[in-house]
C-alpha cells in the first residue's frame, strides 16, 4: 500500500487514448486518491503508438495526513501493474520491451488486429499469425483479459476507450467502485450514453472472466496439490519406479481404486513393470516409454461406462460445484436433471459375452431393416430420493463389472497394446516411446472412442506387427507420422493418405446400410 499503482495504456491514433488517461486520473481524484499522468507521444500511425502512463497512489488523501506521494513519469521495466492495449500487435510490442511481467502486471489486451505497415507491404500475406502474440501475452502476465474490443465497440456504438475503461474498472486493478467510474462518463449527451453502454459491456465480460477464472482456481486447488504428495502410492510401489513417476502414479493409482478397488490398481502397476522391465537397458533413467504409458494406460483401464457416470452424477462434490455454477444461496430450492440415452452397446456391456453378442446382432438387424438403433432416453431427478437411489444403484454395480463383455474386451484391447509396446521397446526404444504414445487415439465416448480403438490397433498390426512391410527403421518416424495424422481429422482421410504413403494399408471400409427415404414432395398421380 506504499507504492503507487502503474498503469501503460497504449492506444492508436484517434481511439481516445488521451481520452482515457484523463477518465481515470477523474476517477481517482474524485475517490480522493492522488494521481498523475504522462503522455509519450508515438510516431506515424502504425509503426508507433501513442502510450499514457499513469500512477495512481491506493490510499486517499484522509489517509495521508498532508503528505504527497512523489509519482514517477516513466514506466520501469519489469514493475509494471496493468498494461492496457487496444490491439493485439502492440501488447506484445509493450511486453517485449520488458515493461511486463508474469509476477505483477495485469494485461488487458483487445484481440483485434490493425495491421502495421511492413505487414501491407508484404506481397503476400504478411499479416503475422496470432497465436504466438497470445502465448506472449500469457507467459509474460499474472493476468490477462484479452477480448473482442471492436465487438463491443460496435454493439454499444462507443469507442474504444469506454471499453478499456470498463475493462480496467472490471479488473479490480484500482481501489475504486463503478460508481466512481459512471459519475466520470454520465452525461446528458448521446456520447455519453454511449460511453456508458461500452463501459458497462466490458465491465461485465472481465467480470464474469474473473469469476470464472476464481473458479477453476478453487476447483483445481486440491487436484494441483495432489502431485506434490505421493501418499497416494505405496510405499513397496513408489520403489519399484523412478521419483518422476510417482506424482502421477498416485493420481492414477487412486482413480483406479476409486474407479474397481485395490486389486484393480495392482493390475495397473503389474503392466507399468513390464513396461519399465523393457527398459532396463536404457541409458535414460526418466524411462520415457513407462512415463508415456502412465497416463495414457490409467485413462484406458478407467473407461467410462453406465456404472462410472452413475457414480460421477451422484457424487457429492457435483451437487458442490452445480450449488456454486448457479450461484444457489441458502433458501433456494435447487433441482437437477439429469439425462440418459442408453443404447444397446451400453446395457450389452454390462452382460456376459454371449448376451451381449445376442442383443447386439438384434440391434444391428434393426438398423439394416431401416430401423434407429434402440435406445431408451431416461431424465432423472437428482435431487429427489428416487433418483439419487437409481444413480448409487447403478453405482453399485462396479463389484459386476469384470463380468461383462465391455470389461473383457478392453482389457484384450490394452493388452494387445502394451504387448507391442513392450516388444517394440526391447527392438527400438524410439519405437516403443511412438506406441505409447498412441494411448492419446483413445479418448470420447461411443463412436469416438470405437474409432479411437481401431485406428490404434491398424497402427499396430499393419505398421510394426509381423506383417508390416514398413522397414523397421522407418517404423518409429511413420508410427508419428500416422498418428498426427489420425487426430487431424474426424473422417480418417488424412489417417488414410498417411498410411499409404509410408506402405502401409488404409483401414477397411465398413458396411453401412442403405437407407431409402420416400420424397414427400413426389405426390400420387
Amino acid at each position: 500500500m506504499t507504492q503507487p499503482i502503474s498503469i501503460l495504456l497504449c492506444a492508436l491514433g484517434g481511439e481516445g487514448g488521451g481520452v482515457l488517461a484523463d477518465w481515470l486520473v477523474d476517477v481517482a481524484r474524485h475517490a480522493g486518491h492522488p494521481a498523475q499522468a504522462t503522455s509519450i507521444p508515438g510516431v506515424a500511425q502504425r509503426t508507433g503508438a501513442t502510450t499514457y502512463y499513469l500512477e495512481v497512489y491506493p490510499l486517499p488523501h484522509s489517509q495521508l495526513q498532508g503528505r504527497l506521494p512523489v509519482l514517477g513519469l516513466n514506466p520501469l521495466p519489469g514493475r509494471l501493474d496493468a498494461l492496457v492495449s487496444s490491439e493485439l500487435l502492440e501488447t506484445a510490442r509493450q511486453i517485449g520491451n520488458g515493461l511486463a511481467s508474469n509476477d505483477r502486471t495485469l494485461v488487458i489486451s483487445a484481440s483485434s488486429r490493425a495491421l502495421t505497415t511492413a505487414e501491407k507491404m508484404t506481397m503476400g500475406d504478411g499479416r503475422r499469425p496470432e497465436g504466438p502474440l497470445l502465448d506472449v501475452v500469457a507467459a509474460h502476465s499474472l493476468r490477462h483479459h484479452v477480448m473482442d474490443m471492436a465487438r463491443l465497440c460496435q454493439e454499444s456504438g462507443t469507442l474504444v476507450s469506454a471499453v478499456m475503461l470498463g475493462a480496467i474498472a472490471g479488473s479490480g486493478l484500482l481501489p475504486f467502485t463503478r460508481e466512481h467510474y459512471e459519475t466520470v462518463l454520465a452525461g446528458p449527451s448521446k456520447a455519453a450514453q454511449a460511453s456508458l453502454r461500452g463501459f458497462a459491456l466490458a465491465f461485465d465480460l472481465v467480470t464474469r472472466q474473473r469469476e470464472q477464472a476464481q473458479y477453476v482456481e478453487h476447483v483445481m486447488k486440491p487436484a494441483l496439490a495432489a502431485p506434490s504428495s505421493s501418499a497416494a502410492l505405496p510405499a513397496d510401489v513408489a520403489a519399484k519406479f523412478p521419483a518422476v513417476l510417482h506424482p502421477l502414479m498416485g493420481l492414477a493409482h487412486q482413480r483406479l481404486v476409486e474407479y474397481q478397488g485395490p486389486a484393480y490398481a495392482r493390475l495397473y502397476v503389474q503392466r507399468l513393470e513390464r513396461l519399465i522391465s523393457a527398459e532396463a537397458s536404457s541409458k535414460d533413467d526418466f524411462r520415457p516409454v513407462t512415463a508415456e504409458a502412465t497416463r495414457w494406460l490409467a485413462l484406458w483401464m478407467a473407461f467410462d461406462d453406465i456404472i462410472r457416470v452413475a457414480d460421477l452424477k451422484s457424487r457429492a462434490s457435483r451437487w458442490d460445484r452445480v450449488t456454486q455454477e448457479v450461484k444457489a444461496k441458502e433458501g433456494d430450492v435447487l433441482k437437477v436433471y439429469d439425462h440418459f440415452k442408453p443404447g444397446v452397446p451400453e446395457l450389452a456391456a454390462l452382460l456376459p459375452q454371449g448376451l451381449a453378442n445376442k442383443m447386439l446382432r438384434w440391434d444391428r438387424a434393426r438398423v439394416a431393416n431401416g430401423k434407429a438403433p434402440w435406445s431408451m432416453p431416461l431424465k432423472v431427478a437428482r435431487h429427489a430420493l428416487w433418483g439419487m437411489a437409481s444413480l448409487r444403484f447403478l453405482a453399485s454395480l462396479r463389484v459386476l463389472r469384470p463380468l461383462g463383455s465391455r470389461y473383457a474386451t478392453e482389457q484384450a484391447l490394452i493388452e494387445e497394446w502394451l504387448g507391442g509396446i513392450e516388444a517394440a521397446t526391447r527392438l527400438s526404444p524410439a519405437l516403443g516411446l511412438e506406441l505409447a504414445r498412441c494411448g492419446q487415439l483413445i479418448k470420447g465416448y461411443g463412436s469416438t472412442n470405437e474409432r479411437g480403438k481401431d485406428n490404434l490397433l491398424h497402427i499396430l498390426r499393419h505398421v510394426c506387427g509381423p506383417a508390416s512391410k514398413v522397414p523397421v527403421v522407418e517404423q518409429a518416424e511413420a508410427v508419428a507420422r500416422i498418428r498426427n495424422a489420425a487426430l487431424q481429422d474426424e473422417a480418417g482421410q488424412a489417417l488414410d493418405q498417411a498410411l499409404l504413403q509410408h506402405g502401409a494399408p488404409a483401414r477397411p471400409v465398413k458396411e453401412q446400410p442403405v437407407l431409402w427415404m420416400k420424397n414427400p414432395r413426389l405426390k400420387k398421380v
